[in-house]
């Protein structure tokens, strides 16, 4: 497991798409090349655009993994870089089935614990010029997650990622149970007791089972 790229971006009003409309927003995250203080709201000189769906604690530090990309390099017939799907880390070796909520890592003096999964907005469609990536995104699985941070420190691009605790929720299952519409009451229920899932799952979640019972 290695960081492959740290990837950061103040926020600024930019052009999605047809370049009509401008909005706020973090997404076009370029390579840092020397070591940078991972704070607990993220990395230092990066934020996001809208504060009520992205960031905070529990949404620190957004991670993709790059075993993805030739996938989607084959679909999209375009090179993927790191940053392409917003995310703050690329790395090797940690794809969704291999990372659980509650894994804890330590990355450079930091250490950090996996909150969520990600869930793709409307905003990769327009940055990847596809209006169905969304959709393809959930479909594959290949969404990415989310960590808090426990510990802040610095990191810098390259340095290998070590476990220091195994959570048992897989961010795959956590999707899985999203994408068919989160109907297994005894799988959300797992899910909810889960210390390390972050507020809004668990409120998300709540809120669905509510429907059920």
């Amino acid at each position: 497991m290695k960081i492959i790229s740290i990837n950061t971006t103040s926020p600024a009003r930019v052009s999605l798409a047809n370049g009509l409309t401008k909005i706020k927003s973090g997404i076009f995250k370029k390579p840092v090349s020397q070591p940078i203080l991972l704070d607990y709201l993220g990395f230092e000189s990066d934020g996001v655009g809208d504060t009520r769906i992205h960031g905070g604690k529990d949404m620190a530090v957004c991670v993709y993994c790059v075993d993805h990309f030739s996938y989607w390099e084959d679909k999209l017939q375009r090179e993927i870089l790191p940053g392409s799907f917003g995310e703050n880390l690329s790395v090797s070796n940690m794809s969704e089935r291999a990372v659980n909520i509650g894994d804890v890592f330590e990355i450079g003096s930091s250490q950090v614990e996996v909150s969520q999964p990600r869930q793709p907005c409307h905003k990769l469609n327009k940055v990847f010029n596809d209006q169905s990536m969304a959709c393809s995104i959930k479909k594959t699985g290949f969404s990415g997650y989310y960590m808090r941070v426990l510990k802040p420190g610095v990191v810098k691009p390259g340095t290998l990622i070590k476990k220091v605790y195994q959570g048992h929720y897989s961010i795959e299952k956590a999707n899985a149970l999203l994408r068919k519409g989160g109907t297994n009451i005894q799988q959300m229920q797992e899910l909810i007791s889960l210390k390390a899932l972050s507020d809004n799952w668990r409120e998300m979640l709540k809120k669905r089972m509510n429907k059920y019972e």
